[in-house]
């Protein structure tokens, strides 16, 4: 048995990285925050050690004491905050975590980053651990994870054994935030009216919770491994997730040069607006990859996503009140479509 630190367990995949670990035997120690959410971590035989900032040293010298094995999973994977801000608590989070890992003589890391932080990839195509980073995409998010990566391996360098886990957008029940999954909870209420062209692959959160598993008992430190199951534009998941569940689709698809103007236009009101740019931006990229290395060198498998849509209809009830999208939209899009296809203006 060993004794196991998980950052970030009250989120989604930690969560779920912390269950795999009691049930796998170990000894396993959480860091909590005072306003994170009870539920994801409800009925879980676990050691709680408080957390006020994910950049607290002394804070996560006494959450290291005694520990062998590091699972670094807190980060944040919000779209609308600043780089300044993602930077802090994705890149900084990470090197405080690693850096007093390796002066507490911890065996074993296995950091959470993100297929983002390798990068999307060329429209009908993808990538896989082998793919340079593109350079400064203007996103907050994946840039910071790609730092974030960058000193994992920095102080990997230095002796600490890490592995570098690249999961996937995942899905799967129990997202308490919600987090990833909250594009299927706007879905099932019709709160997606457009959307632009661009992809995405999809992950059940459980794969995800067993590839850190196998991270780490079967690592090769300094290496990473993307945890990605299937690919799908976005018209095609969504046709899925209607397939699923029976609400319609989203009927609009908007030229991308389109929706990124309108995103501008609404970030400069005062009101909270209902898409940043930024979104918009990460949207219309193919963020599509190829998980042969995690099959092959982890013996690491996958299973459908389709859990989530029931999760979430069993959670919202009576919410779901209609499966039709509004009449108008429905006439925009017979519209758009009726002028043929705008795939050529899609990409960013």
């Amino acid at each position: 048995m060993s004794r196991c630190l998980v950052t970030g367990a009250t989120g989604f995949v930690g969560s779920h990285v912390a269950r795999a670990l009691v049930e796998r035997g170990d000894n396993v120690r959480v860091t909590v925050r005072a306003r994170s959410p009870s539920e994801p971590l409800a009925g879980l035989d676990a050691e709680r050690v408080n957390l006020p900032d994910v950049t607290d040293r002394r804070a996560r010298r006494h959450a290291l004491k005694g520990v062998e094995r590091v699972f670094h999973v807190a980060g944040t994977t919000n779209l609308r905050l600043g780089a300044a801000e993602a930077r802090r608590v994705n890149t900084e989070g990470t090197r405080t975590v690693l850096e007093e890992a390796l002066r507490a003589g911890v065996q074993r890391v296995v950091h959470t980053s993100s297929v983002a932080a390798i990068g999307p990839a060329p429209a009908h195509s993808a990538l896989d651990e082998r793919a340079p980073y593109p350079g400064d995409l203007g996103l907050p998010y994946p840039d910071s994870k790609h730092a974030a990566e960058v000193e994992a391996l920095r102080v990997g360098a230095h002796g600490l054994p890490v592995v570098i886990v690249n999961p996937a957008h995942v899905f799967g029940p129990g997202d308490w935030g919600p987090s990833s999954t909250d594009v299927v909870r706007r879905f099932l209420l019709r709160r997606i009216p457009a959307y632009v062209g661009g992809a995405i692959n999809i992950v059940d959160v459980r794969d995800v919770a067993a590839g850190h598993l196998l991270a780490d008992e079967r690592r090769r430190p300094g290496e990473r491994y993307v945890l990605g199951n299937r690919n799908y534009t976005w018209d095609r998941l969504f046709a899925e997730l209607a397939h699923v569940s029976g609400v319609d689709p989203p009927a609009v698809r908007v030229p991308y040069p389109v929706a990124l103007a309108l995103a501008e236009s609404a970030a400069r009101l005062p009101a909270r607006a209902p898409v940043m740019p930024a979104e918009v931006r990460a949207a219309a990229h193919w963020w599509t990859y190829r998980n042969g290395r995690a099959r092959r060198e982890l013996g690491w498998s996958v299973r459908s996503h389709e859990e989530t849509v029931r999760w979430w209809m069993e959670r919202l009830g009576d919410r779901v009140t209609g499966t039709r999208q509004p009449i108008p939209l429905r006439m925009a899009g017979a519209a758009g479509r009726a002028f043929g296809d705008f795939r050529g203006w899609l990409s960013p």
